[in-house]
């Protein structure tokens, strides 16, 4: 259980630090062909889930890594999950119905939250 969890959560913390730290460095010009809703969203927004997205996969990797408040690694996954599910919101109800890479990191961090769940 616990090579799973470090294969599936590395790469969502992988994934989650990318794309987190596009959104904090680059402008919206910049954004636009890979993220067709930052047009439709305010900037400081676009940079503020950026740095959320940085410190949820701080939080997948550091707590187990760590053993300190290991609990906040499936709080960590939780809150991917409850983000992409209003990433599919904000996609459903704009232009940009592309949706197919939310449902697979929905179902990432679900598997995450399962893995790291001590029974």
């Amino acid at each position: 259980m616990t090579i799973a969890y470090w294969i599936v959560a590395g790469l969502l913390a992988l994934f989650y630090v990318y794309a987190g730290t596009l959104k904090v460095v680059r402008g919206r010009d910049r954004l636009r062909p890979m993220m067709a809703w930052v047009d439709r969203v305010p900037l400081s927004a676009v940079r503020a889930l950026g740095t959320v997205e940085i410190l949820g996969a701080t939080g997948l990797v550091l707590p187990p890594l760590t053993g300190i408040a290991p609990a906040l690694a499936p709080a960590a996954a939780v809150g991917f999950v409850l983000l992409q599910s209003g990433a599919i919101a904000l996609h459903l109800t704009g232009e940009d119905r592309r949706i197919a890479l939310n449902i697979g990191l929905v179902a990432t961090a679900a598997v995450t939250v399962w893995l790291a769940t001590p029974l």
